[in-house]
């Protein structure tokens, strides 16, 4: 058996299509489906239960000895979230739980992290997971603290050894993540997803102006990388149980969010027009301006297939899925 967190999710429901494809079907999805229309993003699956997050640990220990590992990328991921309380609790406390019952259970556990705890990126963005280099690491945000401050704490663990640990341990820094079944995300969805249907009718584009003399409007640069990349790396570290450590999932490439809206007019067979916007003033002291993915702690782990390219991405999306009548992966 294989639990997937947040597994009605973004990149959980990907993560549980990409386990059924290479015919894992003893899957259990931990979630919350709420009121929208998120359970379409499993409609499509076979899975051997749904649970709610407060029923997590009373179902592990109720099925101890089936439970083989655990992929946890459930958590509060709005970067606005202003309660800090409700973050920790979720954020940390329940991945705490969840390791140590791993590490009791000897059941693999592999786990979301984060490029917001990058911060500004001052301290660059290698993922370095000793806890000196953790240390230096500023987030900017409560979220990206909530991630950053568990990564510290895994990371303690293993350097004292002041604790049993999982037999396999990951944790996982998604860089930008984009593609199928973030409908129910909002204002946290992908730049992609929220310029299509501007797109779509003939509207122009609206992004962000530039308010660092160092890029211009839309120059801002972020490392965009489609979700089924992401899938392909956590099954990878699935068939390799002996890879251990916290690892970048990114592309290595930064691109401008000018580059993503012309990519979506392509995708589209439209004329680019991007309108420039203010960018709201809750978030412009916290704004990131640029991330690049240090991929090589991946490659020199053994991890070799190459990124989708980000045109070849938008397209995929675009064309595959925010164009059809289902839309759902």
């Amino acid at each position: 058996m294989i639990i997937v967190t947040g597994g009605a999710g973004f990149i959980g429901s990907n993560l549980i299509a990409g386990l059924q494809d290479k015919g894992l079907n003893d899957l259990v999805v931990c979630d919350l489906l709420g009121s929208d229309d998120k359970w379409k993003n499993i409609a499509k699956r076979e899975v051997r239960d749904i649970i709610k997050p407060e029923r997590l640990l009373e179902y592990m220990d109720k099925h101890k000895d089936d439970i083989e590992a655990i992929f946890h990328m459930g958590a509060i991921s709005s970067t606005t979230e202003a309660d800090a309380d409700l973050i920790i609790e979720t954020n940390f406390y329940l991945s705490r739980e969840l390791w140590k019952w791993c590490a009791e259970h000897e059941v693999r556990f592999i786990y979301a992290s984060s490029a917001a705890t990058y911060g500004d990126g001052t301290h660059g963005f290698k993922d370095d997971n000793t806890p000196d280099a953790l240390a230096q690491l500023q987030p900017l945000n409560a979220y990206g603290w909530s991630k950053h401050v568990f990564d510290r704490r895994i990371s303690r663990i293993v350097s004292d050894k002041s604790e049993k640990y999982p037999p396999q341990r990951v944790g996982l820094k998604f860089f930008n993540v984009y593609g199928p079944n973030e409908h129910h995300k909002g204002e946290q969805a992908s730049v992609i997803s929220k310029l299509y249907p501007q797109v779509e009718v003939g509207a122009a584009a609206r992004l962000f102006k530039s308010h660092n003399p160092d890029y211009e409007d839309g120059g801002q640069l972020r490392d965009f990388i489609y979700v089924e990349d992401c899938v392909d790396v956590m099954l990878w570290f699935y068939d390799h149980p002996d890879v251990n450590g916290l690892y970048n999932v990114g592309t290595g490439k930064a691109r401008s969010f000018k580059d993503l809206a012309e990519g979506v007019f392509k995708a589209l067979d439209m004329t680019p027009k991007i309108n420039y916007i203010e960018m709201p003033e809750e978030l412009s002291h916290k704004y990131q301006y640029f991330t690049e993915a240090d991929m090589s702690k991946l490659r020199e782990a053994g991890y070799d297939k190459p990124f989708t390219e980000l045109e070849e991405g938008i397209r995929r999306y675009v064309q595959d899925f925010m164009a059809m009548d289902d839309s759902y992966r």
